[in-house]
């Protein structure tokens, strides 16, 4: 009796130590914060932005590192990988962390990733140099159609939502474009300007949330025009039926105890609520669309079964 009620004390001890450290989350240490890509692009520029609130929510220091390459993978490897403890998270940008799935082997379990919330949902674009002659998207596949491989087009990388579009409308329009990828948005914009490339993929928060001097944005991706940018005609009522955007949000280990990933959720929305927040949002052109991370998650099936068509039908890889 006595070993047993010694058994139940000591148990009780654990799990009220093991309480009192979450409740003490996140006094001892920073957190860490991984963004996918380069520095300059959207998701960088938005993790740097959200930084001060969240800290200011949470009571902590984070510290922001960029593993960029492998179009997302290397940072959500390392995520995977991080000791659920609530002192590493990492943003996560779909279709990318979607569409990687089904392209190739990973280096790491897609299962053991929990999305913590949802920020933006933000369309696809072309942007092309503002001295070039192409001026609208079907402009942009004239010149595709009259000299084959020759019109080349600059991404974020592999499988990510520019990409995607742009083999999408590819495939739908019969043309044949050369796929350049780079390690975020900010190589891109800086190979559009360069007219390295005859054009790229910039999402809408990247074009209209920046100085656009030097660039042309000739549509976007979404399913109707973006406030940020009205002036912009989509796809779709230009009459090519694609339609693509980036999902950007916060995710953490699986194993991340409920009460640190609901509190780092809370911190959040109360920072996507922050009417401070807000005015730098709308400067910098951030279509906001909060989903709690389960809403998030809930949401992720019918996109991955999308992509899944999209590499069954479409040979995108090889482009």
């Amino acid at each position: 009796m006595n070993m047993m009620r010694t058994a139940i004390l000591a148990a009780g001890t654990l799990l009220a130590t093991i309480g009192s450290a979450h409740a003490e989350w996140p006094k001892d240490r920073p957190i860490q914060m991984i963004v996918a890509f380069a520095p300059g692009g959207s998701t960088d520029v938005m993790a740097r932005a959200m930084q001060p609130y969240l800290e200011k929510e949470l009571g902590a220091d984070i510290v922001i590192e960029n593993r960029p390459g492998a179009s997302g993978e290397i940072a959500y490897t390392a995520l995977a990988k991080a000791k659920p403890d609530g002192y590493t998270f990492s943003y996560i940008n779909t279709p990318g962390f979607l569409s990687m799935q089904v392209q190739r082997k990973l280096g790491y379990d897609p299962k053991t990733i929990k999305p913590i919330a949802r920020i933006v949902d933000d369309p696809a674009a072309i942007a092309v140099p503002a001295a070039s002659e192409i001026k609208t998207i079907a402009q942009f596949i004239e010149a595709a159609k009259a000299k084959p491989g020759a019109v080349s087009f600059g991404s974020s990388g592999i499988g990510t939502d520019d990409h995607l579009a742009i083999i999408i409308l590819g495939a739908e329009t019969g043309t044949k474009m050369t796929h350049i990828p780079f390690n975020g948005a900010g190589e891109t914009r800086t190979a559009i300007l360069g007219a390295q490339v005859t054009g790229g993929g910039l999402n809408v928060s990247e074009f209209g949330g920046n100085d656009t001097s030097g660039l042309r944005m000739i549509n976007t991706f979404g399913k109707e025009r973006s406030p940020q940018l009205p002036d912009v005609p989509t796809a779709i009522e230009s009459g090519f039926n694609v339609e693509m955007t980036s999902e950007r949000g916060i995710a953490a280990p699986r194993e991340v105890p409920a009460e640190i990933a609901d509190r780092f959720a809370a911190a959040v929305k109360a920072t996507l609520d922050n009417p401070e927040f807000q005015k730098q949002a709308k400067q910098m052109a951030l279509p906001l669309a909060y989903l709690s991370g389960p809403d998030w998650e809930k949401e992720m099936p019918t996109r991955l079964a999308r992509f899944q068509k999209i590499w069954d039908t479409t040979p995108w890889v090889q482009q």
